[in-house]
């Protein structure tokens, strides 16, 4: 490849620019009217217009890109992440014209992108699944039956569905039929398909996704885990590499149940495989993202591999150039993305200008962003500002480094999630990795004082050394056990100290 366009915006395509301009190759960007002036726009080597400021009349116009792509001699489209990144037909089009898409096959994505489809593909390997139904939901009197033999409370869950949408968790039978009809008009509206089937409520959920990577000569290989629990609205806020409370040996079976999702529908490329774990440890198959997630950089930090690169090298048809075996975890990455939204207020949007903008620098520290002080964040897209990684040797020089980056990030001219982020890192739940997907909603108050005591911080630190010294006598699993209880006890502690 000599010329790739990246499908995309913001800091997502100024990522993916910097490793395609390291390998030599050259970029094309593409734009909406609200972006004449983005800083993608300026670093890539040709830029085409695409429409108004709305996605619809842009980003997710595949004719133009693909005419664009035509036009200006293009080898390769890149999606990055969000519009058009996993749409079977986008993908379909871009190589019927002739032009190498860098993701995996319109096939895959069709099987993965229905949670139906999927359970039904991977159903052949000895993969955990949530108790649920294996088809779509068509009589109310049969979901009720099937729901009591799951056991309430389980969740509603749209067949096409994403970012919560379609989904409904429902407690009592009574409230079934209800909570049916909900699921099923949000997700027609959102997703164009109002399938949706049952699954049992996993209560206290740990939320961890697996990086595979597969390329098209037999080699399907996977780079350790993403623990992704922290969360507001079922959308991740901070992400970290690796999970605090998996043993090698887990980590080793949830990495072939990974790769044999991969294998279930011939991916190649990128993806990420996402798990549900409950509070004993069982871990139970939740979907895959055919495409680069947001939290890559956390990967990449642990592993010293270029997701994007080695994207771009299964798309010209390279073999992998390493094994599984000489895959091996470096350290700790911790990722909290820098939204203009307003913890205090439910994490609502709050767009503006950033009057001020000066990114944290130093060891261990990454920005990928797409802003320059002076500009506006724009109405019309996610409002994600940055993603901010950081790496430690281990998890506490991670922690501690994402405070530092915290405090040397400057921002004003509306609200972000850094103030929250920093709320997190000192949490004695985090700190000690007793925590799960309702971390928000069990210790953050919008109304309350950011704030945690200096003692109560180093009491949370004390015991989190504690459990790890612990882990290694009592195994995994066990320490997961005495984790809650212990941290417990310290929470009770700290009420009546």
């Amino acid at each position: 490849m000599k010329k790739i366009l990246v499908a995309n915006r913001g800091e997502i395509a100024l990522r993916i620019m910097r490793s395609v301009r390291e390998m030599g190759i050259a970029t094309v960007a593409v734009y909406s009217e609200a972006d004449r002036a983005a800083l993608h726009v300026r670093y890539a080597d040709e830029a085409a217009y695409l429409g108004a400021a709305a996605s619809s009349e842009s980003y997710l116009r595949g004719d133009k890109i693909i005419e664009a792509a035509l036009r200006l001699g293009v080898d390769g489209i890149h999606p990055g992440y969000g519009f058009l990144a996993e749409n079977a037909d986008f993908a379909r089009a871009v190589t019927e014209a002739g032009i190498k898409f860098i993701g995996p096959s319109p096939m895959s994505m069709e099987v993965m992108g229905s949670k139906l489809a999927a359970k039904a593909a991977v159903s052949k390997y000895n993969i955990p699944m949530v108790p649920g139904t294996d088809e779509a939901l068509v009589d109310i009197e049969e979901g009720k039956r099937i729901a009591a033999e799951i056991g309430f409370p389980i969740l509603i869950k749209a067949s096409a569905g994403g970012g919560g949408k379609g989904m409904r968790i429902v407690e009592r039978v009574e409230d079934f039929e209800n909570n049916l009809s909900m699921a099923i008009g949000e997700a027609t509206s959102s997703f164009g398909d109002g399938s949706v089937f049952i699954e049992k409520y996993v209560s206290s959920p740990r939320h961890i996704e697996i990086q595979v990577l597969c390329d098209t000569h037999g080699n399907y290989l996977h780079l350790f885990e993403r623990e992704c629990s922290i969360q507001r609205r079922h959308q991740k806020v901070i992400e970290e590499a690796p999970s605090s409370i998996l043993s090698p040996e887990l980590r080793e079976r949830m990495g072939k149940s990974a790769v044999d999702v991969a294998r279930a529908c011939d991916y190649e490329g990128a993806g990420t495989v996402e798990f549900l774990m409950d509070d004993q440890m069982n871990y139970y198959f939740l979907e895959m993202n055919t495409r680069l997630q947001v939290e890559h950089p956390v990967t990449e930090m642990i592993t010293g591999i270029d997701l994007v690169k080695e994207q771009i090298r299964v798309a010209r048809g390279e073999e992998l150039a390493f094994k599984q075996e000489d895959l091996k975890i470096n350290g700790h990455a911790i990722e909290l993305r820098v939204y203009a939204e307003d913890p205090r207020n439910n994490f609502l949007p709050d767009i503006g200008r950033l009057q001020t903008y000066v990114t944290p620098s130093g060891p261990g520290v990454r920005v990928d962003d797409a802003f320059e002080q002076g500009m506006d964040i724009p109405i019309y897209y996610d409002p994600m500002i940055a993603k901010m990684a950081c790496w430690g040797k281990d998890r506490t020089e991670a922690i501690e480094r994402t405070r530092r980056a915290i405090a040397e990030y400057e921002v004003t001219g509306l609200s972000t999630t850094l103030e929250f982020g920093d709320f997190v890192m000192r949490h004695p739940a985090f700190i000690s990795g007793d925590f799960d997907t309702h971390f928000v909603k069990q210790h953050f108050n919008p109304e309350m004082q950011l704030e945690i005591p200096e003692e109560e911080q180093r009491l949370a630190a004390m015991l989190a050394i504690q459990l790890m010294s612990q882990s290694a006598k009592l195994g995994t699993k066990s320490m997961h056990r005495n984790l809650g209880a212990a941290a417990s006890k310290w929470q009770t502690n700290r009420r009546t100290r």
